[in-house]
């Protein structure tokens, strides 16, 4: 399965992937901000997310840029079930972050995930990481009130995690999205291309 958004390409990770995938996925100020990546990140892990089969239900993407001189990646987005509920995960590359690159992704798995049919996701971040609930609050998400104790890998710790959800079928509220408008599928959302 790939999604297009306005600058970004998702697709799935391959084994040929491995070296760059791990190139920059392998810094502790991103690890840590991770609940499932442990630290230190190995190219064992690497080969085995690349290498995990895929759930059409809950795809995965690495995050890229095309751009004159090839395709990069910058980071790697997804969903999963966390408590019984999908979850949305993401991270960015340490050189990407503040370019608006995980709002984009997120309003594009947002956009696949209404067409899959997911009536609700969820996302979280560690309270000593805001940038990522502006994340979440920028592709549409909203906090839920709840503050909870999650494991992180990367920091081999429990932390606290503040909750957001994002109801895809759902009307937006003004504010809820980039320039307060709805995301647009059709115009930058997110387009599925193939299954």
């Amino acid at each position: 399965m790939f999604v297009r958004s306005e600058r970004l390409f998702l697709r799935p990770g391959w084994p040929e992937d491995q070296d760059e995938f791990l190139a920059l996925i392998a810094d502790e100020g991103v690890v840590r901000n991770l609940t499932r990546a442990p630290w230190p990140y190995t190219a064992g892990d690497a080969r085995a997310f690349l290498g995990a089969p895929q759930d059409m239900r809950l795809p995965r993407f690495l995050i890229t840029q095309p751009g004159a001189h090839g395709t990069r990646i910058v980071g790697c987005i997804g969903l999963s079930l966390l408590d019984g509920e999908v979850n949305l995960g993401y991270w960015i590359a340490r050189d990407h972050w503040g370019q608006g690159f995980a709002s984009e992704a997120a309003q594009a798995v947002l956009s696949l995930a209404r067409a899959i049919g997911h009536r609700r996701i969820v996302g979280s971040h560690f309270i000593d990481n805001p940038a990522s609930g502006r994340v979440l609050e920028k592709a549409g998400f909203s906090p839920t009130g709840r503050v909870v104790e999650r494991f992180s890998m990367g920091r081999n710790a429990s932390c606290l995690s503040r909750e957001y959800a994002a109801e895809p079928d759902s009307p937006c509220r003004s504010g809820d999205a980039l320039g307060g408008e709805c995301p647009n599928p059709d115009l930058g959302g997110g387009q599925p291309l193939a299954a």
